[in-house]
């Protein structure tokens, strides 16, 4: 047994945190990683076009994934160097749709069975999300549009997200997590503010309404502040879609870039579970505006892992949300992926017990220095002997990813077409 991890294990165990029992846990956490960070949330529709919505991927780093087979290999690539067994979130405009070109409101389960059998063989699961941008029907609002036809035809869609996760749930045997957002909003101050929220309420009651097994599918709702070009009212705010979950018993979804970059997401969690058993949550890392750039290791991810970890993991639905083109894009899914792990790991390592005890006893002074020395204590030692345990690389993993890109990516070119 390595000397140094046994005598990082005794430090921890001298403030009574037992070191395998926190990466025994961690190994259980599974994360839901986004497959739309490895082609730049293009899809794979034949009817796409540009990406829309108030969201935009930046940049032009080479190696973009063209396809299913494509993004399949380097979803695989990813997992390759990340610990753990996670689970993996894919976009509705992410079928296989051959040749055919399926609008939105027609997609059917059979258009997922690839990836299906993609994450059985891989015993992994997978989650699901309504697709309402980059469409030539979401220019003006989808679910909150002033056109009925328009809601109608986003009503279809994530109805027909509804039996695709059902299916995909039946054939994994465990539920999917179905997340409806909508980039609904106006770029200036808005005359009316009642009425496009009247409207989304009553696509979202159309959608429930829906005939679907709740033990199979956890829908969620997710809220933002505002996007690119609806900078000054978005429909599904934050009060909106809380309000909502808790009145009709569905999950509420918290993105934490999706946020007032003066807001702190982690300190809603502890309201929102007074209400709620479960919340879900998108972990990006936002810079000035929803930019959702790769994860680092910074204070609000170890805040939203403290409140994870403190909570207890059984009442989150945990998922990453970032998309960065000026970079190897492989690289950004393990690097946001295990830094949201090293999060989890710190904050397991934490007596949190001792901590609560001296806040409840008014001894302030004594938590902050608490506080303030676990943050040299040695858990790089400990994320090291979890990754050597899990079968992957630990700190010099990048050669992998040079590797991959001289030999699969870097001769894929931009201009070509997509299937």
């Amino acid at each position: 047994m390595n000397q140094v991890f046994e005598h990082a294990k005794q430090q921890y165990a001298e403030i009574g945190v037992d070191v395998e029992k926190a990466m025994t846990r961690l190994s259980a956490i599974p994360i839901s990683m986004h497959c739309w960070q490895g082609d730049d949330i293009q899809g794979f529709e034949n009817l796409a076009g540009p990406v829309s919505g108030g969201i935009q991927a930046t940049g032009d780093y080479p190696g973009r994934a063209r396809n299913g087979e494509e993004l399949m290999m380097d979803i695989d690539k990813a997992f390759s160097l990340i610990p753990g067994k996670h689970r993996l979130n894919l976009h509705a405009s992410y079928g296989f749709f051959g040749e055919s070109k399926i609008d939105r409101d027609q997609i059917r389960p059979e258009h997922f069975d690839k990836w299906i059998d993609f994450a059985l063989e891989r015993g992994i699961c997978l989650d699901f999300n309504a697709t309402c941008f980059s469409h030539p029907l979401s220019k003006d609002g989808t679910l909150s549009s002033e056109q009925t036809k328009v809601r109608d035809f986003w009503i279809a869609h994530v109805k027909a997200c509804l039996k695709i996760s059902e299916h995909i749930a039946h054939r994994q045997r465990d539920p999917v997590t179905l997340n409806i957002w909508i980039p609904d909003g106006f770029k200036d101050i808005p005359a009316d503010r009642f009425g496009p929220r009247r409207r989304l309420k009553d696509s979202l009651d159309q959608i429930l309404a829906a005939d679907y097994d709740r033990s199979l599918v956890n829908l969620t709702v997710e809220s933002k502040v505002f996007g690119i070009g609806l900078e000054s009212y978005t429909v599904g705010s934050h009060e909106f879609y809380l309000n909502y979950a808790a009145q009709n018993g569905i999950i509420y979804l918290l993105d934490n870039g999706h946020f007032h970059p003066t807001e702190v997401v982690a300190d809603k969690i502890s309201s929102t579970l007074l209400f709620f058993d479960k919340v879900a949550l998108h972990m990006t890392r936002p810079v000035r505006w929803d930019s959702d750039h790769v994860v680092r290791l910074d204070d609000e991810i170890l805040g939203l892992a403290q409140e994870i970890i403190v909570h207890g993991e059984e009442h989150f639905l945990l998922g990453t949300d970032f998309f960065d083109a000026s970079v190897n894009r492989v690289a950004a899914w393990v690097i946001g992926m295990r830094n949201v792990q090293k999060a989890l790991l710190i904050a397991l390592l934490q007596p949190h017990d001792q901590m609560r005890a001296l806040q409840d006893a008014r001894n302030l002074s004594k938590l902050l220095a608490l506080q303030e020395e676990l943050k040299t204590y040695p858990f790089g030692i400990v994320w090291q002997e979890f990754c050597q345990r899990s079968g992957v690389p630990t700190l010099n993993w990048y050669p992998e990813i040079e590797k991959y890109e001289e030999e699969v990516t870097k001769d894929r070119k931009a201009e070509d077409e997509w299937i």
